[in-house]
């Protein structure tokens, strides 16, 4: 069975390049810009692991990454945000976020993120 890898962004750009890359390395990628309804998504495609962009337009990409931590089907699950601007004074890891990955990022960067993340979840 293929891991899967749920993304948020609201940048279709990057969310074709992403899910491009992911399928190509054998994962099941969903990707999707739906901020507002990416609790019922996850409920739908049940992820290994998300990707969520930083800086969203609507709501905030920290409040989401609660929202997944404390939902008791989501609580376990991996959770990257990415973004091109972070800030050295923000402690992402207070966000619930597993791991943070900078913009523009190569692939073989996110691929070792994703896979690391995954196989610590095994």
């Amino acid at each position: 069975m293929l891991n899967r890898i749920l993304v948020l962004d609201d940048n279709q750009d990057v969310l074709d390049v992403v899910e491009e890359t992911l399928s190509y390395e054998k994962f099941q990628v969903l990707v999707t810009s739906d901020s507002q309804n990416i609790i019922e998504i996850a409920k739908i495609f049940r992820p290994d692991l998300f990707i969520l962009d930083y800086k969203l337009s609507g709501q905030k990409s920290a409040d989401i990454c609660r929202q997944i931590k404390w939902h008791p089907q989501f609580g376990q699950v991996p959770v990257i945000l990415s973004s091109t601007y972070f800030h050295k004074d923000i402690d992402y890891g207070t966000l619930g976020c597993d791991d943070v990955i900078a913009k523009p990022f190569g692939f073989d960067e996110l691929v070792g993120k994703v896979n690391n993340l995954v196989a610590a979840r095994a």
